[in-house]
Formats: C-alpha cells, sequence, structure tokens
C-alpha cells in the first residue's frame, strides 16, 4: 500500500500546483486592467478551474489517508 500513498501524495501535488496556477492567472487578470464584463468571465473560468484543482488534491489527500490505514 506504500504505492498508494505516492500516488496520492502526486496527485495531491497536481492537484495544488493547479491552485497555484490559477493565483496566478487571477493576478495576471488584475494586473491587465480589464473591464468588468472581460474580468468577470476570466474569473469564472479560473473559479472553475479552482475548484476541479481542490478536488483533485482533496482526492489525493484521500487516497493517501487510505494507504496508510490499509498499512
Amino acid at each position: 500500500m506504500d504505492l498508494l500513498i505516492w500516488i496520492g501524495a502526486s496527485v495531491s501535488i497536481l492537484g495544488l500546483i493547479g491552485l497555484v496556477w490559477c493565483m496566478l492567472d487571477v493576478v495576471r487578470a488584475r494586473r491587465e486592467g480589464l473591464d468588468d464584463d472581460a474580468m468577470r468571465q476570466r474569473l469564472q473560468k479560473a473559479v472553475t478551474w479552482n475548484l476541479a484543482a481542490l478536488f483533485v488534491s482533496a482526492f489525493g489527500l484521500m487516497m493517501v489517508i487510505v494507504g496508510i490505514f490499509l498499512t
């Protein structure tokens, strides 16, 4: 079950990378000085990716916990 722990940690790290990417995307959008409609569309897209990355990270942590319990 050590393999499950390492796979879960890798999946969790991928989710964290996705979260950081979402933060950087929002910072870039703010620096571009977009109008309200364009900013709203950009942020809606970022929120969608943010939730997906959060789900992936949480799923990876669940895999780690299951791997620890099975060890």
